[in-house]
């Protein structure tokens, strides 16, 4: 069978791709796919409307304004879609915020190839939904021994964190934040990834959207951990803005800061993509909530401790 050209405009889909091993038949990516590093060479099929490098506050007052006048906060680019003749074109349909959508996918084809190009939209909300799309995306793809030997991999990582937690009595009530200003509780399947790595996930819920609150919901919940992994952002691009919590009125007062217990993630290339790295994104949790029992090697490049 021939191989397909695929294009990627999602970061989690373009790992997917390479994972199963396919990574030779991309022929275009998103502006925000960047994982294996050999992708970045890949021509850039998106681009954002909105500034980059802007802060938390000012990134969420864009978004919004964007889309008050458009679908989409996200620009395709159209005549490189067509020199590219995709066969396959992978998006999502879960955040307008998050990746480029199918709604813009599909506009941006219509009468633009001399082809049928088959559209993948992904819309995980659990883990157990990232694992199955893995595999449909996988048969669709021609792939399905290869994503059967990923997924059993990751069955069997993840097996070794629950048989050490298994006589586990008490976990600590965990808070992973996902966005500064405004306030934002990770939600899809993070809490999950919370419950499998031994902590007690609160202010969010497993399988719905991460949600928006204020930081007097978190003063009144009083988190043993809180982890900070905003969407998009990495570990020092999120120093840059940790004042919005070191200032906010009580913060010292939480127990978690009192204890040491405040964290820092790497939510770009983990948490915040449903993809193959979700494991390993297990595997930081399980380092951060139970060091004495997990040493996979992420700290310093994946997570810090950060020290008030």
């Amino acid at each position: 069978m021939p191989n397909l050209r695929i294009i990627s405009l999602l970061p989690a889909a373009t790992e997917i791709v390479c994972a199963l091993g396919l990574e030779s038949q991309l022929v275009g990516r998103s502006h925000e796919c960047d994982f294996p590093e050999s992708v970045k060479y890949l021509p850039v099929c998106s681009a954002a409307k909105f500034i980059s490098g802007s802060d938390s506050a000012e990134i969420d007052r864009q978004v919004k304004e964007i889309l008050t006048d458009a679908l989409s906060i996200y620009n395709i680019n159209r005549e490189l879609i067509r020199q590219l003749n995709p066969d396959v074109i992978i998006t999502q349909a879960q955040c307008e915020v998050c990746a480029v959508s199918l709604k813009e996918v599909e506009q941006a084809l219509e009468g633009l190839l001399d082809k049928e190009c088959k559209i993948i939209s992904l819309q995980p909300n659990t883990l157990s939904d990232v694992y199955k799309e893995i595999s449909e995306v996988a048969a669709i793809l021609n792939a399905s021994s290869q994503a059967d030997d990923l997924l059993e991999r990751a069955e069997e990582r993840i097996e070794i964190i629950r048989h050490k937690l298994k006589f586990r009595s008490e976990n600590p009530k965990v808070a992973c934040i996902e966005w500064l200003a405004p306030l934002m509780i990770a939600g899809n399947w993070t809490p999950e990834l919370i419950q499998i790595a031994g902590g007690d996930p609160i202010l969010a819920v497993n399988g719905k959207h991460s949600v928006f609150i204020d930081f007097h919901d978190i003063r009144n919940a009083d988190p043993d951990i809180i982890v900070v992994m905003p969407c998009g952002f990495s570990i020092p691009r999120t120093l840059q803005e940790i004042n919005l919590l070191l200032d906010l009125p009580g913060w010292k007062d939480l127990k978690a800061v009192k204890n040491s217990r405040i964290y820092i993630a790497d939510g770009n290339q983990y948490f915040n993509r449903s993809g193959p790295r979700l494991t390993e994104s297990i595997e930081i949790l399980a380092e951060i909530i139970n060091p004495k029992q997990f040493i996979f090697g992420y700290e310093g490049e994946g997570w810090i401790r950060f020290n008030v």
